[in-house]
């Protein structure tokens, strides 16, 4: 139905450099499956699969208590509390902030985690930071490459600086990119190169983002084909380690830092929203949300223009768009091979929202919270809004709703100008 073989999976095309950089060193995983059959019978089915993703299981659930074995998913909760220790004193811990004026609209007590105040203004930082202080000296030395994902879009009457001021405009959003700029810093910190492959189309903000960190530029042409070949090429003259900004096991640890910090701040959390774009984020908050309180509901929030993964949990496979059309910049990757089977498992409902919706939620934050957010960081708060949320009698009971920011990186240019007119 989606262009996909049966029984086949398919391959994020930004994971492929990934997969070729790997190539020899892929083992043989096993998984486990449990056959509903055997299941009643108190018995357990064993089946082997090459994949060249780590093995997993499926979630066993007895009473109240989630069982996880460590083995399953790319990251665990010692991975993600040794990447605490690793990062902890690099990383901003991020405030959470509360509101009652939001609180009466939504009818739910909200707790925002703002990692639109984290270093590089976005979540980001945390994952780039694991990967780069998880390499040895001798790698490290070679430096770091990855590639972004830089699409300007355009915005019409809606556009957030015009929505806020009532102008009449056409603009850009520029918003993607925090990867690239979040690897640049971390590599800046540690006192390596970092090579990032960026389109010669690319917003100049993000470019000078990149810049400012002390990453170096390498241009290519904006096709993933090119971006793809480029990095190729600088990781065969440079010996660089690719970091891939969702499908890396380090980087989902380092999200999952989120988590640790936000349930020690709010322990009453009963529910946390997070946006889903690769589902490295919500990985990681999901893997260290669930270990620290099983009964916790992991809901994950995504625009209706780029809704694959809530159309690969009703299928029950990865699912990819050939094209996807929302504000939310940040938000238009597709699941990888390490981040889908922890979406699968342990994320509890998809929750999808139109554009419409997510700079209302902007305009709130901006307003109420007086927080600028980028669309991808705003939707979280959408999601809560939302009727399809407020109206579904299986969320009645999230009464104390963790929301997370997870970014402030938008070029405002449009609304500055309009105040020197």
């Amino acid at each position: 139905m989606f262009g996909h073989r049966p029984n086949r999976r398919r391959i994020d095309p930004s994971s492929y450099i990934v997969r070729l950089s790997n190539l020899i060193g892929v083992l043989v995983s096993t998984f486990r499956h449990l056959d509903s059959h055997q299941l009643e019978k108190g018995k357990r089915r064993r089946r082997r699969s090459k994949n060249l993703s780590r093995s997993y299981t499926f979630v066993r659930i007895r009473g109240l208590k989630m069982e996880v074995n460590k083995e399953k998913y790319a990251a665990d909760l010692s991975s993600i509390e040794a990447a605490r220790a690793r990062i902890s004193s690099f990383i901003h811990k991020t405030p959470v902030m509360t509101s009652e004026s939001l609180d009466a609209i939504s009818g739910r007590k909200l707790f925002f985690k703002c990692e639109c105040f984290q270093k590089g203004g976005a979540f980001k930082f945390r994952g780039a930071c694991n990967a780069i202080f998880s390499l040895d000296d001798q790698q490290a030395a070679k430096g770091v490459v990855t590639h972004s994902r830089f699409l300007p879009f355009i915005l019409h009457m809606f556009s957030f600086p015009c929505y806020l001021i009532g102008l009449d405009l056409t603009t850009f959003f520029k918003i993607s990119g925090n990867h690239a700029a979040a690897l640049a810093l971390a590599a800046k910190l540690r006192g390596i190169p970092a090579y990032v492959v960026i389109p010669k189309n690319a917003p100049q903000c993000k470019v000078r983002n990149v810049v400012r960190y002390g990453g170096q530029v390498i241009w290519s042409e904006s096709t993933m084909q090119s971006r793809e070949e480029t990095a190729t090429k600088v990781l065969q003259e440079t010996g660089a380690a690719l970091i891939h900004p969702f499908n890396d096991g380090r980087i989902i640890s380092g999200q999952g830092t989120i988590s640790l910090e936000l349930l020690e701040q709010s322990p009453q959390i009963d529910t946390i929203i997070v946006p889903i774009s690769g589902g490295g984020l919500i990985s990681g908050v999901a893997l260290a949300a669930k270990s620290i309180n099983p009964a916790i509901r992991i809901l994950a929030a995504e625009p209706k223009g780029a809704n694959d993964a809530a159309q690969s949990k009703a299928v029950g496979r990865i699912v990819t768009l050939t094209e996807t059309n929302t504000v939310a910049d940040g938000l238009r990757a597709f699941l990888g091979e390490l981040t889908w089977p922890v979406v699968r498992d342990l994320v509890d409902d998809i929750i999808t929202v139109d554009d419409t919706e997510i700079i209302d939620a902007m305009r709130l934050c901006y307003e109420i919270l007086k927080v600028a957010v980028e669309p991808s960081g705003a939707i979280g708060l959408a999601a809560v809004l939302s009727d399809s949320f407020r109206n579904n009698p299986a969320w009645k009971d999230c009464n104390q709703i963790g929301i997370i920011l997870s970014g402030g990186n938008v070029d405002l240019q449009v609304l500055w100008n309009s105040f020197r007119k």
